[in-house]
């Protein structure tokens, strides 16, 4: 074997690599999604949105919850026996109110107890699916958020109260416009919020807590975390099964050239002694 052949077999095998890498990460996941099917017995639904970097241009793209999305849930919820419970694993900064509603709606319909694992966050349409869930289980940081309606770039709660404000007569058109939508939006997922609920708590518990998440009371990215959560209203539980966190470190974020964060990824038990200051400690 030449110079040359060994150059051209080291090329191939750096552009096999990643696709390696990337059958060989499918195959933990799909081994640790059976793993936990088996322990509960029942059916293990992820939803994880992590952002993504194109190949060669390196542009990055931020996923979000979308048609596709709830295209794939309800069918793997129908192939779902009524007797089976759903766990449903949430890593999600939001996305499509349609999209989030026609999930949310297929998780509440689902005769066996519906859980929902937040190990990170789900923000947004993400807080929405978890209102369906019979159990909400956040790890002790983790955070939901605030499920009001956002047309473009613009709250809907905070474009109303332009109405608020101002005389319609010193408002323009396009505004007057986008008031109206957002009165409409904030009413509709307010409703689909307390529909959610509903079951879960009394109806006038359901319709607060509803209005409370919709109305624009925080900004969008407000971090809802477990003890507050807990406060609203929501079913709360940070029992989250160590299996959870496996899977989730098999969805690595794409690396940078240089990472942000390094540690050892070893368990810590123990170890030295604990540092003290003056003396001959070193």
């Amino acid at each position: 074997m030449t110079a040359m052949d060994l150059l051209w077999l080291f090329f191939i095998l750096s552009a096999l690599q990643p696709v390696m890498q990337k059958k060989l990460l499918e195959a933990m996941r799909q081994r640790k999604i059976a793993e936990i099917e088996k322990k509960r017995g029942s059916r293990v639904i992820l939803l994880v949105h992590r952002q993504e970097t194109m190949s060669f241009l390196g542009f990055p793209l931020m996923r979000f919850i979308n048609i596709e999305d709830s295209e794939e849930v309800i069918r793997a919820i129908q192939l779902t026996d009524d007797n089976v419970p759903l766990d449903v694993i949430l890593h999600t900064p939001g996305g499509l109110v349609l999209a989030a509603t026609q999930i949310a709606r297929a998780l509440k319909s689902h005769p066996a107890k519906t859980t929902v694992f937040v190990p990170h966050y789900a923000m947004s349409g993400g807080t929405l699916l978890a209102l369906a869930a019979d159990e909400i289980v956040m790890s002790p940081h983790a955070v939901l958020g605030p499920i009001d309606p956002q047309l473009g770039q613009k709250p809907a709660a905070s474009v109303l109260k332009v109405l608020e404000m101002k005389e319609p007569k010193d408002i323009d058109d396009e505004t007057l416009i986008l008031a109206d939508v957002s009165k409409k939006a904030v009413a509709q997922l307010q409703r689909t919020a307390q529909t959610l609920l509903e079951g879960q708590m009394d109806t006038r518990k359901a319709k607060s807590l509803a209005k409370t998440l919709s109305e624009g009371r925080w900004t969008h990215d407000y971090p809802i975390l477990p003890d507050e959560a807990k406060e609203l209203g929501l079913k709360i539980s940070t029992d989250m099964p160590q299996e959870v966190y496996e899977l989730m470190s098999l969805y690595p974020q794409p690396t940078r050239a240089v990472p942000s964060v390094e540690y050892l990824p070893e368990k810590r038990t123990g170890g030295r002694p604990p540092f003290h200051r003056g003396g001959d400690q070193p």
